[in-house]
């Protein structure tokens, strides 16, 4: 430690320099970029996932577009109502960045006529006295019916296809284009529902989250420091710290280009009640140094020798918690794992340097200085401390029967993800995106990859057409699936033209000979532009595009496990290959990982966590002792998500790994304080006690500002944010009831600490 003349020479240069950074990497805060791609949330390094990427450069994405359903409660066929849908769809096919916007009022039923000629006849005449006989030629075509038309016939719906892959700023261009457009005409009620959408909706909310979360937690910093310390000093020199670390994490977030993603949304408000974990127990030894009498020299270095090691510790098993986050293979997660282990570390150096130099620069509150009495604390810690001494066997037995309870009820736990999950019931565009899965087929894109092993055939030999037609009436009719686009649909809609437009029709031609007078009429679609989104130019490879509600993980992956049973027994593989594949498959497939990952996670941490405590404290028991205390909350977190049914998926797949990491630092002050008093000659018991009454104020102070920290998260929009913020709060709580009662019964039952 340097010297007192030293360190007046040093102090005040080193807070003007500290100053200057922290303005510097403050300027830099209005660059930070927001960022919600769906892609981030696929299997990194994963075959399956290059393998989409591939199928996609051949065709199309299968999730940029955009559903825009129009309601009319007294149905949809009247003349001046399906005129302005009609303007509207004109409008909208001429945005930037839209491809093609298709509506019941620009679709034309085909014949095909004799000689191979092409008839078209638009379904909708703008003939008030034939709109009944619009209605029945519409309700006619299977493949219009909740596509571009409601089966109740009270709405109906746009369909926009835009440029694939559009980023943030290009979304929100193209919606905010959109919605402009449908604002103009007198519809009773739309709902638009697509990637882009989300992403806008998505990105907005993050912004203003993390505004409304960084004001709740400058709050609740001012009142936990004011219950602390009562003065104005005890909220200005923390606060100093605390905001600096923010600062220049999120200033660090620009330098090296990370963008804000849905997860990193919380990182203000988690710096903030980390940050002050450490500088509570700081400025708590400082000032209870000051009561004895000692300098503000003499004061900070004991305070230094006493806390830092114990926060040194802290700072390291909370971050390895956030960096065991890296064995989950989403990115999202994956960086916000290491973002908020570099926050951690940059809280740590923020305490140590800047906190040490400002108690030295800023005047000594007179109030601390007069008073040589300890707060009131200490009667109510004595109290507590001897009823866990009386009752250390029952201490015991409570937690050996709850340790047995929530581990059983641990193994009610079931991981599920759903597309919109993560928004409540009551947000508008829940509920958009919820009305298109019950009258649209859904929003959640199918995609199939089909492959012709065989060279001498291709998609259309008449074999190889009847096996995707048993695969097209599977997903129909026993997977619940709505077709979109695929060769098998597009064939039985010219076989149905072919032969006036009679429904029974609606299926694959019965000779070889139909079948051939079918093929150049499709070819020639649309400029060719359709024959290309299913089969590609081998005409070996074509794909199959439907959509479904969003049923979540577990019922689809049930579903998709039936479907390849019926691929596997119903299927001639040597006609046609068939592979799931696109993006909700993607993200289904992180979830098979989930599991194991988090886990994995889980011991990692405790086993780094455990060789730090053992290097440091050299004793086996212990390591073992510390540990106890720590994998209740888990077992506890775990139970409750297992008892109120609460799953586990990516947004909530990081509660266990930031909770272990978190409630052990009690553990650890705890210890450290307990091992100081030791190595001053105090007996076992003598020392637990002083440990008690010193370190338990600040365990208690620091887990109340972190449990309201992470509490605050129940104002979020985002179910996952929410449940994080209140199982984290729970198992906070939990881990310090657990090291004020369990711990030191603990340590005075099975420690014995060498003399």
């Amino acid at each position: 430690m340097v010297g007192e003349k030293a360190f007046k020479q040093f102090a005040k240069p080193f807070f003007i320099i500290v100053l200057l950074v922290t303005i510097s990497f403050a300027s830099l805060i209005p660059n930070t970029k927001f960022d919600y791609d769906f892609e981030k949330f696929f299997p990194k390094e994963d075959v399956e996932t290059a393998f989409y990427f591939k199928h996609r450069e051949l065709f199309q994405s299968d999730n940029d577009f955009l559903l825009i359903a129009i309601e009319r409660k007294n149905g949809i066929f009247n003349k001046n109502f399906l005129n302005q849908v009609e303007n509207c769809q004109k409008e909208l096919s001429k945005v930037k960045y839209v491809t093609y916007a298709r509506a019941i009022t620009n679709e034309k039923e085909i014949f095909l006529l004799t000689g191979g000629a092409v008839g078209q006849k638009p379904f909708f005449s703008k003939k008030t006295n034939l709109l009944k006989e619009d209605s029945i030629r519409i309700y006619n075509h299977p493949e219009l019916i909740n596509s571009l038309v409601a089966k109740d016939g009270k709405s109906l719906c746009i369909f926009v296809k835009h440029k694939d892959f559009l980023p943030g700023k290009k979304s929100s261009v193209l919606i905010d284009e959109v919605q402009t457009i449908v604002k103009k005409y007198s519809f009773e009620k739309v709902r638009i529902a697509g990637r882009t959408i989300g992403q806008k909706f998505y990105i907005g909310k993050m912004t203003n989250e993390m505004l409304l979360f960084v004001s709740i937690s400058m709050v609740l910093v001012v009142l936990f420091l004011w219950i602390a310390f009562k003065s104005l000093w005890g909220i200005i020199l923390p606060q100093l710290v605390i905001v600096t670390s923010v600062i220049w994490i999120m200033g660090s977030m620009v330098i090296i280009n990370e963008p804000v993603n849905i997860i990193l949304s919380i990182l203000p408000s988690i710096m903030f009640v980390v940050a002050m974990s450490d500088v509570i127990h700081m400025v708590s030894r400082y000032l209870d140094a000051l009561r004895t009498g000692l300098t503000k020299y003499d004061a900070i270095v004991v305070s230094l020798k006493e806390v830092g090691l114990a926060t040194l510790l802290t700072s390291i098993t909370t971050a390895v918690g956030f960096l065991t986050l890296m064995l989950i293979n989403v990115q999202p997660i994956q960086s916000f794992g290491y973002v908020t282990a570099i926050g951690v570390s940059i809280a740590f150096v923020a305490t140590i340097l800047i906190l040490p130099v400002s108690f030295y620069i800023f005047p000594t509150p007179k109030n601390i200085t007069k008073s040589k009495e300890f707060p009131l604390w200490n009667k109510y810690l004595r109290i507590w401390f001897l009823a866990v001494l009386k009752n250390r066997k029952k201490v015991l037995f409570v937690s050996g029967i709850l340790i047995l309870l929530f581990t059983g009820l641990s193994f009610m736990l079931k991981s599920n993800n759903f597309l919109m999950d993560d928004l409540r019931s009551s947000e508008p565009i829940k509920q958009d995106f919820d009305f298109l899965d019950k009258h649209y087929g859904g929003v959640r894109p199918f995609e199939l990859a089909l492959t012709i092993p065989d060279t001498t055939k291709d998609c259309w030999d008449k074999e190889v057409l009847l096996e995707i037609d048993k695969i097209e009436r599977y997903l129909v009719l026993e997977y619940k699936a709505k077709m979109n686009v695929s060769l098998g649909t597009f064939i039985k809609i010219l076989n149905q033209a072919s032969n006036l437009g009679n429904p029974k029709y609606f299926e694959l031609p019965d000779s070889n000979r139909k079948l051939r007078r079918l093929k150049q009429p499709l070819k020639m679609a649309q400029s060719g532009k359709l024959y290309k989104i299913v089969v590609d130019s081998t005409e070996r490879y074509l794909r199959i595009s439907a959509s479904l509600p969003d049923l979540g993980n577990n019922i689809v992956t049930e579903k998709n496990e039936k479907f390849k049973d019926f691929i596997k027994n119903n299927i001639d593989s040597n006609l046609v290959q068939v592979k799931l594949t696109g993006t909700p498959h993607l993200l289904d497939k992180n979830m098979s990982y989930l599991s194991t990952s988090l886990i994995q996670g889980i011991i990692l941490s405790i086993l780094i966590i455990t060789l730090i405590m053992g290097f440091v404290y050299k004793s086996w028991k212990i390591v073992v002792i510390s540990l106890i205390p720590n994998v209740i909350p888990l077992l506890v977190l775990s139970g409750l998500m297992g008892l109120f049914a609460i799953d586990l998926k990516i947004s909530t797949a990081i509660i266990f790994t930031i909770s272990f990491g978190i409630a052990v630092d009690d553990t650890i002050h705890f210890l450290g304080k307990f091992k100081l008093e030791l190595s001053k000659g105090k007996s076992k018991l003598y020392a637990l006690k002083t440990t008690y009454l010193t370190t338990g104020k600040a365990m208690i102070l620091t887990t109340l500002i972190l449990c309201s920290g992470f509490l605050m998260l129940l104002f979020s929009s985002f179910m996952g944010t929410f449940t994080m913020g209140f199982m984290i709060s729970i198992s906070l709580f939990v881990a310090l009831i657990a090291d004020l009662t369990l711990l030191p019964v603990l340590l005075l039952m099975f420690y014995n600490p060498k003399k």
